[in-house]
């Protein structure tokens, strides 16, 4: 499973965070359409948190890493990111070089993980109080990824029991990066109000983007990862084990389950809006980048609530592509945050590259 030897020369700092932007380009479409409508700094600040919280996040889907050596790499990672330890990323590196795919199968995820010395040198290269501002969100981040592989150790992947354990890990994969979100927004110049406001809401704008993934993911999750999201506790009550959530005869009853996860999502709808309402654009900062992937949720929940067997058979459950479109253009074009309701209220309802406007 070895690659070739690493080249471990340190680029100029310029080379290491165009690379960052690119490399985000690969691993989430979504994180990318937002970073790009970011302008500098704040573009790049969000970059390299993100590429950060995402090393940690293939660390933890990786079905071919036994579980008790994933939690050791994560608190290995945890480790480097700590400012108070001597334990640097090279180790991280070193532990998990075993582990990484042949370079000519690594996918882009895979990429990142073989190259976070360059995320690092990024990261270290930002102000004192942007990194003070994303430190602490990532490791809690990476802790609670940790605790969870450590949790379902003898099952070869995550099988979450509970509405309240979906919660839990929801905060630690998605409520965190809310909190980085914030961290980075609230470092100056927000009134106490503002900063109320948006640190009261930062984990439902979270926890609303990561549970529409996970209800329209089911399968891959499954198929891909080993994973179970959708709570035990729901799947039992319509007669599913979680070890056939995705079998042919039982798509009726775990697709309810799946639209019983999108209406929890739906919950969180109104203080994610609440949170986009208060953003405050600076440095670099934009309503849109933040209010896009919020109206493509909202697209995602309709086509769900429509269609949610989709999301355990591998048809997919996603918005079109026109529709996409739609949306960014209309945030781009300066739609405003009194906008938003309507926004919400026309794509909750229809598409929104089809409805009259």
């Amino acid at each position: 499973m070895e690659g070739p030897p690493r080249n471990r020369t340190a680029p100029l700092a310029t080379d290491d965070l165009h690379w960052c932007h690119e490399a985000v380009q690969g691993v989430s479409r979504t994180f990318a359409l937002t970073i790009d409508v970011l302008d500098d700094p704040m573009s790049s600040y969000i970059c390299v948190g993100y590429l950060l919280c995402r090393v940690a996040d293939t660390v933890e889907d990786a079905g071919h890493i036994p579980a008790e050596e994933q939690a050791a790499l994560l608190r290995t990672y945890d480790a480097a990111l700590d400012p108070d330890s001597e334990v640097g990323i090279e180790a991280f590196l070193d532990d998990v070089e075993p582990w990484l795919p042949p370079e000519d199968e690594r996918d882009e995820d895979w990429r990142v993980v073989a190259e976070a010395d360059r995320v690092f040198r990024s990261f270290e290269r930002q102000p004192p109080a942007v990194r003070a501002a994303i430190t602490p969100p990532v490791r809690e981040l990476v802790s609670g990824m940790a605790l969870f592989v450590d949790r379902y150790a003898d099952q070869g992947g995550l099988r979450i029991q509970s509405r309240e354990e979906l919660e839990e890990y929801c905060h630690y994969a998605a409520g965190t990066v809310g909190q980085l979100i914030t961290n980075l927004v609230c470092r100056d110049g927000v009134t106490p109000r503002t900063r109320e406001r948006l640190y009261g809401t930062a984990e439902s704008f979270g926890l609303l983007l990561q549970l529409v993934n996970i209800s329209k993911d089911v399968y891959d999750d499954y198929r891909e990862e080993n994973n179970v999201y959708l709570p035990a506790a729901w799947l039992r009550e319509r007669g599913v084990a979680q070890e056939r959530v995705v079998a042919t005869e039982n798509v009726s009853e775990s697709a309810s389950v799946v639209e019983r996860t999108a209406t929890h999502a739906e919950s969180f709808l109104d203080d994610a809006q609440t949170y986009l309402e208060s953003v405050p654009e600076t440095d670099g900062n934009r309503l849109a980048a933040w209010a896009i992937p919020y109206l493509l949720a909202v697209g995602t929940l309709r086509e769900l609530t429509e269609r949610p067997e989709d999301a355990v058979t591998g048809a997919g459950v996603k918005i079109s592509r026109p529709e996409v479109s739609a949306i960014v253009s209309t945030m781009l074009s300066g739609a405003s945050r009194e906008e938003l309701s309507g926004l919400r209220e026309t794509i909750s309802r229809e598409p929104f590259h089809q409805a009259s406007h």
